[in-house]
């Protein structure tokens, strides 16, 4: 860890994404409170989810094309400063009281095609910070400060939600601000690319890179269609008010306990390395993650709900780890904005489209049934990709 932390530009650059994604958890919090408060709806609930994969869908492969071309340090810096204007909008609109579900769900359409272009920068990014031989527990240790900002980030603007939700937009937007000022100041060694022209080729060259690839294929599809069904996050403020009965503080600790467990393995990948058998690893862990998901789904008591989270959040850093180093790794700097473009459309539509899909499944069959609906399939998918990616499952290191 020492090591990593005598790169100045990559201690400025985790502690921009510490900071700028304790702001995206507070501000999805209070933006999911905020309608299920104003609708009482699951299924506007699952509307915010795709209203932020749509755009994203539309915006992902210009965003990896524009990290190739572009300083990536400053491309993630405009991100961030175009989030902080979305936050004071939903702040200023909250204080007018003319903050309504049109509102809401138009202000996700543009968190939606803002976020590619941020997730393609600074994916491309960590590479170009670090040397190769770090990479690996450069990618743990990022993992470590999302987790920090996943387990602080909701906490805080549960606290903050006892002065009102202003006071979490609020502190959003500062948070903002300051990742994007950090993020403008990160150096490395840019060279423009040479130019070329912008053709349907060019800019879908990523995905073509990962169709040919069956490693990458099945490391990103595996994510995708693992949270895709077990994702349980947008249906956690009907758990806090409903079933377990703990109010927006209980929701802010939900939606902190997954990051408890990422944390702790996140800290011991950061100084370990995960050995032989990654394939194998990567495929249990996901597995893991969807037992975890079905037993939450049934629980009734929140500390063991809580465990149960964590312990899928542990797992979960495993996949994290493993996907994201072999990606890196097996992709030219050439290519990474448009490969981070890729991988970063299956982790939107595996988190967003994932919230749609947890508020349909929850309209037709419950709440209940839709989570532990959602955790069975995800060991179901963890079983198939061991036989659909044989490349996958047979890599025995990074």
């Amino acid at each position: 860890m020492n090591a990593l932390l005598r790169h100045a530009s990559f201690t400025r650059f985790w502690a921009a994404r510490v900071s700028s994604i304790a702001a995206q958890q507070m501000l999805m919090l209070a933006v999911s409170w905020h309608m299920y408060d104003l609708t009482g709806s699951a299924w506007d609930l699952g509307l915010v989810g795709l209203f932020q994969f749509v755009p994203a869908f539309a915006t992902t492969f210009v965003a990896g094309h524009c990290a190739d071309r572009m300083h990536r340090g400053r491309l993630v810096a405009l991100c961030l400063g175009a989030q902080a204007a979305v936050a004071t909008l939903l702040a200023v609109s909250t204080a007018m009281h003319t903050v309504s579900r049109d509102v809401l769900l138009g202000l996700s359409l543009l968190l939606g095609a803002i976020r590619p272009f941020q997730m393609s920068g600074q994916q491309a990014l960590l590479p170009m910070l670090v040397p190769s031989s770090l990479l690996a527990k450069a990618t743990a240790l990022s993992t470590v400060g999302q987790q920090v900002s996943v387990i602080a980030g909701p906490a805080l603007g549960g606290l903050l939600f006892a002065v009102g939700v202003n006071a979490v937009y609020g502190t959003c937007a500062a948070l903002f601000c300051v990742s994007a000022a950090m993020c403008a100041f990160v150096h490395y060694e840019y060279v423009p690319p040479p130019r070329e022209p912008v053709t349907a080729e060019t800019i879908l060259a990523g995905l073509h890179f990962v169709w040919r690839n069956p490693l990458l294929l099945g490391g990103v599809s595996l994510d995708l269609f693992a949270v895709l069904f077990g994702g349980a996050t947008a249906l956690l403020p009907i758990y806090a008010r409903e079933i377990l009965q703990v109010g927006p503080q209980g929701l802010g600790l939900l939606r902190a306990a997954p990051a408890v467990g990422a944390l702790g393995v996140g800290l011991y990948l950061s100084r370990h390395s995960i050995g032989d058998g990654v394939g194998k690893k990567l495929l249990a862990a996901v597995a893991l993650y969807g037992v975890c998901i079905v037993a939450f789904g049934l629980s009734r008591v929140f500390p063991v709900s809580l465990l149960l989270l964590a312990i899928a959040g542990g797992a979960d850093t495993v996949s994290v780890v493993v996907r994201q180093t072999l990606v890196q790794l097996e992709t030219p700097d050439r290519m990474r904005g448009r490969v981070a473009a890729v991988n970063g459309l299956f982790i939107g539509a595996s988190n967003q489209l994932g919230e749609f899909e947890s508020g349909v499944a929850a309209t037709a069959l419950g709440v209940v049934g839709a989570v532990v609906f959602g955790g069975c399939a995800t060991i179901l998918v963890s079983i198939a990709w061991s036989q659909l990616f044989k490349p996958l499952a047979q890599r025995e290191t990074l």
